[in-house]
């Protein structure tokens, strides 16, 4: 009985499980026609649904009928010579209009209106687009009509058109627009215009106004003295190289009719225009290529100059004064190449060099007597318009660090980049010891600028230090920044530094056309000091002078480098003249022989490491 039980267990197992399968075929099946009869139905749905054909807008009509072929016309509107047939309803989306037509204005009741257009900028075109803009709801904006259709819509106080004018400039930033945009952002008030023509201006102008001379020669006496002033500006390299761009950028605003392709023909001019210059040089036409020969000009025609007074003190440079006002001329006295190019050229006055070079002997002495003496804590505005602006280019990723040439008070930095890492260390030495300041600690203050730039050159990012006060010893690095991993190579740094507290700078704002009656100004470099103010001289223990000391008269040696103080002869017992003795006056022309070689070792030094 339990083997037949057995037998029949098996065959109903499989007759449950074919059961079971059939069951669930079924439900499957099911489920399939239910899901393609849902398909069906809304395919169905979809096709007997409704289409919608876009036509002719009601926009477009609106614009081709009564704009295009002005159809019902109320008001005709005369500009520039030709006429409008418009209709007041759409031109009162203008306040010009509004007010024009709703107040107590004569053309309120007429039905021709003219307006006398006074800004150039404005073109028909320009005004074909604004009125067909009132009709529409989009305007075409073409980047090299941009100002015009400012121009434009200023003039009819069409804000929404302005906004869009001022995106399109801002997208097209480039050399050839940013000076042009510029100024008309200024004129038409668009500060978001103005903000990034700035500082494109800031981040380009020694990198590419000074190989175009037709993007250079644009740039205006404002603009210039502006840019030259900003402390955003990247000065690639040194100050000196700002000068260099300012001097032909002064000749190039002198001879308008400048063409590097035709040299020959202007040179002879540029003498020929003025009295008092010799003839430029004629040779200068076999240069190697055209920014060779320009340079060429700009330097004869400074150099050859037959008057002694700077060009800045001229009639003709007066006009450029603003711009070397906001040079930071004292950096261009801290190397020797430097120094012999700005006095060759004579654009400088030399009351200016005179009381920098007198200022910066004032700090070398005071630098390691006086430890507290390094810059700390200023306002920022004293730190702007004093810092010292140094730029460089990374052109990929990696390891690299450099240091800018020329003297720096005898403090020798050192910028390391590494990675994403960008660090300065007070680099010393012992070969250099006596070259570079003895003191343990040294303060300075410093602010770093970081920029990514496109195919445009247009800023793409920007990271910025806060001014800091640091305080390094000898052979100590810190970072100054980490990198945000949006700045992408090419990297544009600019570095901000001030070492030593800085100098009063009021003799530059006056250039005086007669310099030969400055006294600083007919001193030579060489013999500054000579002529002390007895004031200092009385605040001095050991110098004597002639308010405190009665009856004694000062001698001075052949060389005027020592004193000797003679004290007053007896009654009737003769005089008797006495001669500073000969090793005083050696000892003291050796210091100044051992300084003068000190500064000019340093020079030389940094030259030739300029890349470590």
């Amino acid at each position: 009985m339990g083997q037949l039980v057995a037998k029949l267990a098996v065959p109903l197992q499989h007759c449950s499980d074919n059961v079971v399968n059939i069951l669930a075929g079924r439900r499957k099946r099911k489920r399939s026609l239910d899901s393609s009869n849902a398909s069906n139905e809304s395919q169905s749905s979809e096709t007997q649904s409704p289409k919608k054909k876009r036509l002719l807008t009601t926009t477009q009509y609106i614009y081709q009928a009564l704009f295009k072929e002005q159809k019902n016309s109320d008001i005709a509107v005369m500009a520039l010579g030709k006429v409008w047939n418009l209709h007041k309803v759409y031109l009162c989306q203008s306040p010009y209009f509004y007010s024009m037509f709703n107040g107590s204005w004569k053309e309120s009741c007429q039905d021709f209106v003219h307006i006398k257009i006074l800004d150039e900028r404005i073109t028909l075109e320009a005004l074909d687009a604004v009125f067909g803009s009132m009709y529409s709801d989009e305007i075409e904006i073409d980047p090299k009509a941009v100002i015009s259709v400012l121009a434009t819509a200023t003039l009819f106080h069409l804000e929404g058109i302005i906004d869009k004018c001022a995106e399109v400039m801002i997208e097209t930033i480039n050399a050839e627009t940013a000076i042009s945009y510029y100024e008309a952002a200024c004129l038409y008030g668009s500060v978001n215009v103005k903000k990034a023509a700035m500082v494109f201006l800031e981040t380009n102008l020694l990198c590419i106004y000074h190989k175009d001379e037709q993007l250079l020669r644009q740039i205006s006496v404002e603009l210039m003295t502006k840019l030259v002033a900003s402390p955003d500006l990247y000065v690639m390299q040194t100050e000196f190289s700002l000068y260099t761009l300012l001097r032909t950028w002064m000749y190039l605003r002198l001879h308008p009719l400048y063409d590097a392709e035709n040299t020959a023909d202007i040179a002879p001019a540029a003498g020929a225009g003025d009295g008092s210059r010799s003839a430029v040089g004629s040779n200068n036409n076999n240069g190697n290529n055209e920014s060779q020969c320009l340079s060429d000009l700009v330097k004869d025609y400074f150099a050859h100059r037959s008057e002694r007074r700077s060009f800045l003190a001229t009639p003709e440079g007066q006009q450029f004064v603003p711009p070397f006002q906001a040079l930071r001329t004292q950096y261009l006295t801290n190397h020797h190449t430097d120094l012999k190019i700005v006095l060759n050229d004579n654009i400088i006055p030399k009351d200016w060099l005179h009381s920098h070079v007198l200022s910066h002997w004032h700090s070398i002495l005071k630098v390691d007597h006086l430890p507290e003496e390094g810059p700390q804590n200023l306002d920022a505005d004293v730190f702007y318009k004093n810092c010292m602006r140094c730029g460089r280019i990374l052109l990929e990723p990696g390891y690299q660090k450099w240091r800018w040439t020329g003297f720096n008070f005898g403090l020798d930095l050192v910028l390391v980049a590494d990675s994403r890492l960008l660090s300065i260390r007070r680099h010393h030495r012992n070969e250099h010891e006596r070259l570079l300041s003895l003191q343990t600690k040294r303060q300075f203050m410093i602010r770093t600028s970081v920029t990514s730039i496109n195919s445009q050159r247009q800023p793409t990012f920007t990271q910025k230090t806060e001014i800091s006060s640091l305080s390094l010893e000898k052979n100590q690095e810190v970072t100054i920044m980490l990198m945000d991993t949006l700045l992408v190579h090419p990297l544009l740094i600019s570095v901000n530094l001030l070492v030593v507290p800085p100098a009063s700078q009021h003799f530059k704002q006056h250039v005086y056309g007669n310099e030969d009656k400055i006294i600083a100004a007919t001193v030579p470099i060489s013999e500054i000091g000579a002529n002390c103010n007895p004031a200092d001289d009385a605040q001095r223990s050991g110098t004597p002078t002639n308010s405190n000391v009665t009856g004694e008269r000062l001698l001075l040696a052949a060389d005027d480098t020592a004193v000797c103080v003679v004290p007053p002869s007896p009654p009737n017992v003769p005089s008797i003249l006495l001669t500073p003795p000969t090793h005083r006056a050696a000892s003291t022309t050796s210091t100044v022989s051992t300084a003068s070689s000190v500064g000019s070792a340093v020079s030389v030094s940094s030259s030739a490491s300029d890349f470590v």
